[in-house]
Order: structure tokens, then C-alpha cells, then sequence
């Protein structure tokens, strides 16, 4: 049996950390990184499921209208502007000199994935809602809604562990520092559902925007402007797959669809034929 890259590189970094060499400073920093990185996500993960259960019909953001739309925009922007600038070499030179000292790089993916929870927490926590709720489900509808709303994070959580779950949750880079090793991140993901679409995670994440039981002007511009971001941002992470696997990511990339799960049909058609 082949071995599962999703599972035994998680699992070769737990059994590093779990006795790592002296260093009572480094560990120190190690497990301090995590666990603000985990309890940051944690509370952004939270307050986004619920603000976008009830439509962003709630949230702790008090400035006064028109003066809101502006800072509604701006907390819908901030995301995925640093979230991709980030990602860009200058971007992680920076966030390698967030942390004082030798350790900087190496916790560079849990320092980014602590920006990251921190600027969704942000966005959900301190949105000023306009007070206006178009449709609300109820009886049959809200449970239809709220399973679609269940099956489109379900799917989300499968993608993220499929494109590596010490990556996306940001425990590569303090466990690696744990263990006093060099982080590896994963190989290029074509397991699980990247089998089938190429964009797996940002599929999910739009999915999540459209299926939940409370609809408002602010939910309907949420939804808007990241659905366009997952379908044009890939495109930028596409690019650097393209530098960093060459001909394996062409080859990928010809015979898995972007977006739309596609390709087994079209195949089918031509077995057919």
C-alpha cells in the first residue's frame, strides 16, 4: 500500500515534536507561536460561521451610515490584499522579520496564518451591519439551508486537509521549530478532491458564502466580492506552482479542471465515443 503524503508528513512532524532536543527558549517561542496561531484561528473560524449564519445581520461594529460602507469595504478588502501580498517574496521577507531572531523564517507560516485568522476575525467581529434582512429560512428551508451550509464547510475542512493540514491550520512552522528541523511543506496536492477540480479550497469557501439561511444587502456583498476573489486568485497561486513544478504542474493543470469538476465527464464522452 502507498503511503498518504496528507498523512505522513503531519504525522512524521508530530512524532519529531513530540521529544524535541534542549533548548527551553526555543521551545518556548515554539509553543507560545502555536498556540496564539490556534486560538486565533479557532475565534476567526468561530465568528465566521456564525456572522454568516445570520447574514451579517449582527456584528460589534458601530459606525454610523454612510460612513459604514466605507469601513464595511474596507474590512472586505484587507483580506485578501495582504493575504496575497503575503505570498509574494517581499511579502514573506517581511514576515520572516516579524519575529526577532534566528526563528523568523521558520515560523513564517504560523506567523502568516496568525495574520490571516486575525484579519477574518477582524472582518467578522467588527462589521457594522446595515439592519436590513431580506429573507430569513424557516420550517423545511432552514434545515435544507443549514445542511448545504454543514456540507459546504465540511468540504472546505476535506480540501484544506487535502492540500496539507499543517500548512493551512500554520502548524508547520512552530512544530518545525519544536523539533528543531527544517519545515517541508507538502508536495504539490493532487489528492482527495484536488483530484477533481484544481481549486478545491476556494470552491468551498464560495460555496459558504451562498448557502446560508440569512440574507442581507451585507451578506450579498460579501458573497460578490470574495466569489470573485476565489475564482481570480487562484490564478496568482497557479502561477507560482508553475515556477515551482514546471511540467508536472502543466500536465496537472491540462488534465484537471479549474474550477468545475468537469473532465470526468468530457472523458467518459470520449470513452464513449
Amino acid at each position: 500500500m502507498r503511503e498518504d503524503p496528507r498523512i505522513t508528513g503531519l504525522a512524521r512532524l508530530v512524532a519529531a515534536g513530540i521529544r524535541p532536543p534542549a533548548g527551553v527558549g526555543r521551545i518556548a517561542l515554539a509553543l507560545i507561536a502555536g498556540v496564539a496561531c490556534h486560538l486565533t484561528f479557532a475565534a476567526a473560524v468561530t465568528a465566521m460561521i456564525v456572522a454568516m449564519f445570520f447574514g451579517l445581520s449582527e456584528g460589534l461594529g458601530r459606525v454610523p451610515w454612510p460612513w459604514a460602507i466605507l469601513a464595511n469595504a474596507a474590512l472586505v478588502l484587507q483580506f485578501p490584499l495582504a493575504h496575497s501580498l503575503l505570498l509574494t517574496g517581499p511579502g514573506g521577507r517581511w514576515l520572516a522579520r516579524l519575529i526577532p531572531g534566528p526563528h523568523g523564517t521558520t515560523l513564517s507560516t504560523t506567523t502568516y496564518a496568525t495574520i490571516a485568522s486575525l484579519q477574518l476575525l477582524s472582518l467578522f467581529a467588527l462589521w457594522t451591519p446595515s439592519g436590513i434582512v431580506w429573507w430569513r429560512a424557516d420550517g423545511a428551508t432552514l434545515w435544507w439551508v443549514c445542511a448545504a451550509y454543514t456540507a459546504a464547510w465540511l468540504v472546505l475542512i476535506k480540501a484544506s486537509f487535502d492540500a496539507g493540514a499543517e500548512v493551512q491550520s500554520g502548524a508547520l512552522g512552530w512544530m518545525s521549530l519544536l523539533a528543531k528541523i527544517r519545515p517541508v511543506f507538502p508536495d504539490m496536492p493532487t489528492h482527495g478532491l484536488f483530484r477533481v477540480i484544481r481549486q478545491p479550497i476556494y470552491v468551498a469557501f464560495a460555496l459558504t458564502l451562498w448557502t446560508v439561511p440569512v440574507w442581507t444587502p451585507d451578506q450579498l456583498a460579501l458573497a460578490l466580492s470574495y466569489t470573485a476573489y476565489c475564482l481570480v486568485a487562484p490564478r496568482l497561486k497557479e502561477r507560482r506552482f508553475a515556477v515551482r513544478y514546471g511540467d508536472r504542474f502543466q500536465r496537472y493543470q491540462a488534465d484537471v479542471p479549474y474550477v468545475l469538476p468537469r473532465h470526468a465527464m468530457r472523458k467518459d464522452s470520449r470513452d464513449a465515443q
